[in-house]
């Protein structure tokens, strides 16, 4: 969540947002192949797992020499922690005519915090297949999460709830089948989900593809607790990313509406995985999505 206006100390309207949300994404270059990510303005926790992510794809994109980003597999070692910039290191493993692969440390303290590998790709054409866009409710007819949030404020205790109903987010996500925060219900694993960012983020792509992946972290690991009737709020509930991968397979805009598709194959020893894929609103399979999370629910 971001900070409010200072100004007025009321929430930032859209437009603000989105800026801010660029500014987080786009790392400074201090060295050859050494960025510096921005912390978060206002910080206070732990460092949301798609900042990282996003901001270490951001690094990897500057030394790609004009292929795109097609694939990333990250690895978290260390809770960041949000109120510190984060350095990036890039090591350029291969240039080929076709592919490059980089691999990102990202480090906060002096220590690692994430290992991120990406692959990028020459733009060509090739086969295609895909598979369909589910039909689900367009995200005018589904509740925003301030709206979600407002209808269960009673469950959330008061010391608490004042924070809780003030949703300051740069991405928009509508559910279909909204988070039990208190008193989660159990139910199939699969989830659909629309987000955006709440305003314009400009027309780089490589930007475009950050924000998306930003948001690939939001609305996918809770699909591994659903059939269990648990939330991260839950008693005893600990609940972190272990590892995140992207797939990126078409050019994408992030501020318009893309629908996440989520389900959950397996949960055990701890640890829940849970797949995704990303649809442009005109149908398209722009990103597919892979994470284990831990879920571990300890016994008080």
């Amino acid at each position: 969540m971001f900070e409010d206006d200072p100004a007025t100390g009321r929430p930032r309207g859209p437009e603000a947002l989105a800026a801010m949300l660029v500014n987080l994404l786009d790392v400074e270059e201090i060295d050859t192949d050494l960025y510096r990510g921005a912390k978060l303005p206002g910080g206070r926790g732990r460092a949301f797992g798609g900042q990282v992510v996003a901001q270490a794809l951001q690094a990897a994109q500057r030394s790609a020499d004009g292929k795109i980003a097609h694939s990333l597999h990250a690895y978290f070692m260390r809770a960041g922690d949000d109120s510190l910039p984060i350095v990036y290191r890039v090591v350029r493993d291969f240039d080929g005519k076709s592919f490059a692969t980089r691999r990102v440390i990202a480090t906060q303290r002096g220590q690692p915090i994430l290992n991120m590998a990406a692959s990028f790709q020459v733009e060509e054409g090739g086969l295609h297949h895909q598979n369909a866009m589910p039909d689900v409710p367009p995200p005018e007819e589904l509740k925003t999460e301030a709206e979600l949030r407002a209808e269960v404020a009673e469950q959330v205790p008061e010391r608490m709830r004042a924070n809780f109903l003030r949703w300051n987010s740069p991405i928009d996500v509508r559910p279909l089948y909204p988070r039990g925060w208190y008193g989660a219900e159990k139910r199939e694993p699969v989830n659909f989900s629309w987000f955006r960012a709440v305003g314009s983020i400009g027309d780089d792509p490589a930007m475009h593809r950050a924000v998306l992946v930003y948001a690939s972290d939001m609305a996918l690991m809770a699909t591994s607790m659903m059939p269990h009737g648990v939330a991260w709020t839950t008693p005893g509930m600990q609940s972190a990313s272990l590892d995140h991968a992207v797939w990126l397979h078409e050019p994408v805009r992030a501020d318009d509406w893309l629908l996440y598709a989520t389900d959950s194959p397996w949960a055990g020893h701890a640890r829940g995985m849970n797949r995704g894929s990303i649809f442009s609103r005109d149908g398209r399979l722009v990103a597919s999505v892979a994470q284990e999370g831990l879920i571990r629910l300890r016994v008080t």
